[in-house]
């Protein structure tokens, strides 16, 4: 076995930086040339007085960066980095497969918070599932659990069944 590593090989690593930092070590890490990944997530935020979007990191704290171990020290050096996450004194590598999953997670993410916050469902509304085992069937909405969650009963054989569903995979039926 060869016990040369290359040292020039880029690969992916989380970084553990100061709390409410990670937007700014970002931006310092990128004026470097170093290529970051922060995965953020719009929420929206209410006060006493008002409601606010506001952009966060989905991991606090944290900060991926795409580089090699000649770049380490750099990047130890950006204000506000804390450390390399590591494993027996080793920077760990995040493998390529787990940042496209959390880059799909972002993008899911966003895609729900849209269609939560621009569809108006009302109990005894008709709907029709739109994905998912039960895709096409159409029942009435029965109840609304959460922001996320809601209960529908669909007719099956004469009889109706509860059937408790995410809200995206639901969309109303247009009255006629």
């Amino acid at each position: 076995m060869n016990d040369k590593t290359d040292h020039n090989a880029k690969h992916w690593h989380a970084l553990y930086v100061r709390s409410r930092a990670e937007k700014k070590v970002v931006v310092q890490l990128q004026d470097l040339g170093v290529e970051a990944y922060l995965p953020l997530v719009t929420r929206i935020k209410q006060w006493s007085d008002r409601k606010k979007k506001i952009e966060e990191p989905l991991f606090k704290s944290y900060v991926f960066v795409h580089s090699n171990e000649k770049e380490y020290l750099t990047i130890l050096g950006v204000y506000g980095v804390m450390k390399f996450v590591t494993f027996e004194r080793k920077a760990v590598i995040v493998p390529d497969n787990q940042i496209i999953a959390i880059k799909r997670y972002i993008d899911d993410f966003e895609e729900e918070e849209k269609l939560l916050n621009n569809v108006e469902l009302k109990e005894g509304q008709l709907v029709r599932i739109k994905a998912g085992p039960m895709m096409g069937l159409t029942g009435k909405l029965s109840a609304v659990k959460s922001k996320k969650h809601l209960v529908v009963y669909i007719e099956a054989v004469g009889q109706y069944i509860a059937v408790s569903i995410p809200r995206t995979k639901v969309e109303p039926i247009p009255e006629r």
